[in-house]
C-alpha cells in the first residue's frame, strides 16, 4: 500500500489447506517465511505477515489491507482468513495469566491488545492459542489464531458451488 508514491504498509498471504484444531507455528506454515508451501487449491488463504509503518497506524490501512484480504477470499471461494496474531501485551500479564485467558480477557474488553484488539474490531474470532507460534518475547512465544470466515462460502460438489 502505498499514500503519495511512499510505501506504507503491506500484507502478505498464502493458501494452504489446514486440518481443523491442527496445531502449526508460524515457521512451519510458511516454510521458513519461505512461502514454498503454498497449495493452490487450499480452501484457507493464511496470513503471513501484516505491517504498516508507525507513522501511519491511525489512518485506518490496516483494515483496508485486510479487507482486500476479505476481498481475495469472497472472490475465490475460499473458507476462510486464518492467521497467527501477535500478543505484544501478554509479557505484562504472563505471571497471572495463561494464554488463553489473556486472549479470553481481550475478547471480553477487560483488557487492550494492540494486535488482537485490531484483529476482533476487523471481525476476526479466536479459535484457539498456539503456543511456540513464532519467536517473540513480549508475546512469550504464542499466538491466538484469529479466523474469519467467508460468510458467502459453501462447499464444492463436483467443482459446483
Amino acid at each position: 500500500m502505498e499514500v503519495r508514491g511512499e510505501l506504507t504498509g503491506s500484507m502478505t498471504g498464502l493458501l494452504v489447506k489446514l486440518e481443523k484444531g491442527k496445531a502449526h507455528s508460524w515457521a512451519e506454515i510458511t516454510d521458513k517465511g519461505y512461502i514454498r508451501s503454498h497449495d493452490p487449491k487450499g480452501d484457507t488463504l493464511y496470513v503471513v505477515d501484516i505491517a504498516v509503518k508507525p507513522r501511519f497506524r491511525q489512518l485506518g490501512l490496516g483494515h483496508h489491507l485486510m479487507q482486500a484480504m476479505y476481498d481475495v477470499v469472497i472472490h475465490l471461494g475460499l473458507k476462510r482468513l486464518l492467521g497467527g496474531g501477535r500478543i505484544p501485551g501478554y509479557h505484562k500479564h504472563q505471571n497471572k495469566l495463561s494464554p488463553q485467558q489473556y486472549l479470553d480477557q481481550v475478547v471480553a474488553g477487560e483488557l487492550q491488545d494492540p494486535v488482537i484488539s485490531f484483529l476482533l474490531r476487523a471481525g476476526h474470532m479466536p479459535i484457539g492459542v498456539s503456543h511456540n507460534y513464532l519467536e517473540d518475547e513480549e508475546s512469550c512465544n504464542c499466538a491466538p489464531l484469529m479466523e474469519w470466515l467467508n460468510p458467502f462460502y459453501q462447499e464444492k460438489d463436483n467443482g459446483i458451488y
